[in-house]
């Protein structure tokens, strides 16, 4: 079986620009968010994003490294519009596909099975069909004759995703409370890259925790990478919960500043040792 650890720049020399590039996590919860620090330390822009988003986009739109954002909502769960994506769109900066939430669901499922739509009733009826004119819908072939939306597949060039735990193999674990759609993510890809908060032999994945708690399996995923505290800002329970004041801070914080003090230097360590010296400030 193949060692497929890497470090995250390694992971990110594997990315370019134009890519169609998937973020896991769920608003401003599990994000990868040291594979997106990464991402914005490289060269690589001119990006189309699929996320159920939260920083992750913000950090992208306010950098100017997203071409087309597609998603459901993006949002800092406990700050209900993220403040960066919201500035980033206002000023026109990239284009824009809003589905609802379902319907991004199963075109993560369709991408994941290789199939090029899948039928949905969401959105029949509603205004996601009028601001999304390329959306198509299908009549059921058996007596019904019922009406659907035909999701379109959201495959992916690469995934980014980060859990709690993962092997050597590419085995991801969640221990947290929602798996949310990682896996889905990790199998609509062409590769699909791990950051955990520790990297575990593969017997000490189940060894106090169930079978059910492996949600990304080896198969799918090209790339590992063990970061500690890679979700921060956002929470990875129960590993931490999200950092309220540093989200607050980077909100209400505007982006030059913001990534002038946090966001220059050349690496995750750099990172996290501005975020210490800042905490240790408010004490």
């Amino acid at each position: 079986m193949t060692d497929k650890t890497m470090t995250v720049d390694e992971i990110v020399g594997r990315l370019s620009s134009g890519m169609t590039i998937g973020i896991g996590g769920w608003g401003s919860r599990r994000k990868p968010m040291a594979l997106v620090r990464a991402l914005l330390r490289s060269e690589v822009t001119d990006l189309t994003v699929v996320s159920y988003g939260g920083p992750d986009v913000g950090l992208l739109a306010a950098a100017g490294r997203i071409r087309r954002l597609v998603t459901a909502f993006v949002t800092l769960d406990s700050i209900p519009l993220e403040p960066h994506y919201r500035a980033a769109r206002q000023r026109g900066a990239f284009a824009l596909t809003e589905i609802d939430e379902a319907m991004f669901m199963w075109g993560l499922h369709a991408a994941a099975n290789r199939l090029p739509f899948l039928p949905v009733r969401s959105g029949i009826g509603s205004d996601v069909m009028r601001v999304n004119p390329e959306l198509r819908t299908v009549t059921s072939p058996y007596e019904d004759g019922e009406e659907f939306v035909a999701v379109p597949a959201l495959r992916m060039d690469a995934a980014l995703v980060h859990l709690n735990r993962a092997d050597r193999l590419g085995n991801g674990q969640y221990l947290g409370p929602d798996p949310y759609f990682d896996d889905l993510f990790c199998e609509a890809a062409d590769a699909a890259y791990v950051s955990c908060e520790q990297l575990v032999e593969t017997a000490e994945l189940t060894k106090e925790a169930a079978p059910q708690t492996l949600l990304v399996k080896r198969h799918s995923v090209t790339g590992v990478t063990e970061t500690p505290n890679g979700a921060h800002f956002t929470s990875c329970a129960p590993d931490y919960g999200r950092d309220e004041a540093f989200q607050r801070l980077y909100a209400s914080t505007p982006w030059a500043a913001f990534a002038e003090r946090f966001l220059s230097g050349s690496g995750e360590h750099d990172y996290q040792s501005a975020v210490q010296a800042w905490q240790e400030e408010q004490q």
